[in-house]
């Protein structure tokens, strides 16, 4: 009989893949499906579903969440936050679409308690773009894959290399 390993990390992509830079957090997650993660890890795409953020965090140690930032001065720039700066409660609105991953960090959290996770890393990609298409521009492309190249050495135990 297989041990069967718990998933204690959960790496969700949030975004609209139909919104060009929007879909970076889906994009992530794309390629990290062709890494050779550790056991114990899954990913997921969320799409625009904050709820759905909830529900794939609920009983994993570490969270992980990748997802665009409203276009600025600096398109490609990577900003890697703690989780707990960017949970906010959400407004009083019957309408899911309303309901983010910022609100899904502090709705878990006040729902679940311990089953929620505490250790949640959010990396935000600032976009060049929100406009309707399927590709990401240059520079996100560009930071996607050093956040994905960031999330596989999150992931490796202390002391090993991911060329080991």
């Amino acid at each position: 009989m297989a041990n069967l390993i718990l998933p204690h990390t959960a790496i969700i992509g949030c975004g609209n893949p139909n919104r060009s830079d929007d879909g970076v957090g889906p994009f992530v997650i794309r390629q990290l499906r062709t890494r050779c993660l550790p056991e114990g890890v899954v990913l997921h795409d969320a799409g625009t579903d904050g709820m759905a953020v909830i529900y794939r965090s609920r009983g994993v140690k570490r969270l992980i969440l990748v997802d665009a930032r409203q276009p600025g001065d600096a398109p490609g720039a990577i900003f890697e936050v703690p989780g707990e700066v960017l949970e906010a409660p959400p407004n009083q609105s019957l309408n899911l679409h309303d309901f983010r991953w910022d609100h899904a960090l502090y709705t878990g959290r006040k729902i679940y308690g311990d089953d929620f996770p505490t250790d949640v890393t959010v990396f935000l990609i600032e976009a060049r773009t929100l406009d309707l298409g399927l590709d990401l521009s240059d520079p996100v492309a560009a930071a996607a894959a050093a956040v994905t190249s960031r999330i596989e050495s999150i992931l490796q135990p202390p002391g090993r290399s991911i060329l080991a």
